[in-house]
């Protein structure tokens, strides 16, 4: 008894030692204020859908017994962030990009900001119990899922939650007198590094909760990628022709793949999966996230009445243009579609990036990733679960 309560108490201390850590490199990183807002989107999974996604996430949400849009809202109603909220609303008449991720919170349902817990669900479902697992644990179960692995998926949200809101810290060196007053600027950045710190800390607390290490390890790991991520997002300088395509596949992974793979290795990890689970279980993830990220890049170029669509100058169809033509050209291109201001015209450059095909090998690495996504699932046994995660995955691939 005393060692398994020394046991409990170290791997709490240890949870939150690593996340504490990852969490002041994370927080450090967002007050340096370097993040642009007109680069880059919010994450994977919070782009506009295909026509089907909708469904697919419907069917779902209907497999594991609730629809995840509500895992994280009894932390996101919480009091202290009711009194974030109050204070959120002196934003209101600026272009702070906070107030566009609490609206998303609140009523965006054309925006699946909550999937990747619903793929750490589905996961956790389509493997079930292990052969390892002792039937002392079998009745815990509720829909095929352990209560640990729910905690888990909530986690995975609070911690993408935190990630949406503290990409969210304008750069004022780019302010304009249009984006609104300066002093409201500076507050938005305050409260979204307060709020995110806020989420992260109840997920560090809940991560401690899970009593695995590995767990622990995992998840930690994941934060520590995120960081390094939106770092190298930050240092690298894309208009200039610095971004290879390992090196946005890399960025792309620590960015937006990593959190969702690791968090679907430890949904087997709590279910006492052995390693060949754990490993189709990260390729899943790893290649969903991949496979969706570049569909969410194509969706500028692909879908009509997207003219005036603004796309992030990192995303992949760009990265392949880039490639194709040359640095020089490319940097020419940039100089045709700026006006007087400086001002990239989007449109303009949009139709000069189409005449190469830097979209189609985007869309032919979508598709790969999708399959490979296929690949790894199919190894698990057939269920409702399976096809759910199969659906999404070849979801990904339509455009």
């Amino acid at each position: 008894m005393f060692d398994s309560e020394r046991r409990s108490e170290w791997t709490v201390m240890t949870s939150l030692h690593f996340c504490s850590t990852r969490m002041a490199a994370w927080s450090r990183l967002a007050c340096l204020g370097s993040l642009s807002r007109t680069r880059r989107g919010l994450s994977i999974f919070s782009s506009t859908s295909p026509s089907n996604w909708t469904k697919v996430v419907s069917d779902a949400e209907k497999i594991v017994g609730y629809p995840t849009s509500f895992m994280s809202l009894r932390c996101l109603l919480s009091d202290e962030l009711s009194n974030v909220a109050m204070h959120v609303r002196k934003l209101v008449g600026t272009k702070h990009p906070l107030l566009n991720t609490a609206r998303g919170f609140v009523y965006d349902s054309k925006h699946n900001l909550q999937m990747r817990g619903l793929v750490v669900l589905l996961m956790s479902k389509a493997a079930g119990p292990s052969s390892t697992s002792s039937d002392v644990l079998l009745p815990d179960m509720v829909s095929g899922i352990y209560p640990s692995q729910r905690n888990l998926a909530e986690i995975t949200e609070l911690i993408h939650t935190a990630f949406l809101v503290h990409r969210g810290i304008v750069n004022l060196k780019e302010w304009t007198y249009s984006d609104g007053p300066l002093k409201d600027l500076q507050f938005g950045n305050k409260m979204a590094i307060l709020s995110g710190d806020f989420l992260l800390a109840n997920a560090c607390t809940g991560l401690a909760q899970l009593n695995n290490t590995k767990v622990v390890e995992l998840i930690s790991s994941a934060i520590g990628d995120l960081v390094q991520g939106v770092y190298h997002e930050s240092s690298i300088s894309t208009e200039e022709g610095n971004l290879s395509l390992a090196s946005w596949e890399d960025q792309t992974f620590l960015s937006h793949g990593a959190l969702l793979a690791k968090s679907c290795q430890a949904a087997m990890e709590l279910a006492r999966h052995d390693a060949e689970a754990q490993l189709l279980a990260y390729r899943y993830g790893k290649h969903l996230a991949l496979g969706h990220k570049l569909n969410s890049d194509l969706q500028p170029f692909q879908k009509s009445g997207s003219d005036s669509a603004v796309f992030s100058l990192d995303s992949a169809p760009v990265v392949f243009h880039r490639l194709i033509v040359g640095h020089e050209r490319w940097l020419h291109q940039l100089q045709q579609t700026q006006n007087i201001a400086k001002l990239t015209g989007y449109s303009k450059l949009r139709r000069l990036i189409k005449t190469e095909s830097g979209v189609s090998q985007a869309a032919d690495l979508c598709t790969y990733h999708g399959t490979k996504a296929l690949e790894a699932i199919r190894r698990f046994p057939a269920s409702e679960a399976r096809s759910a995660l199969e659906n999404i995955a070849s979801a990904v691939m339509k455009f």
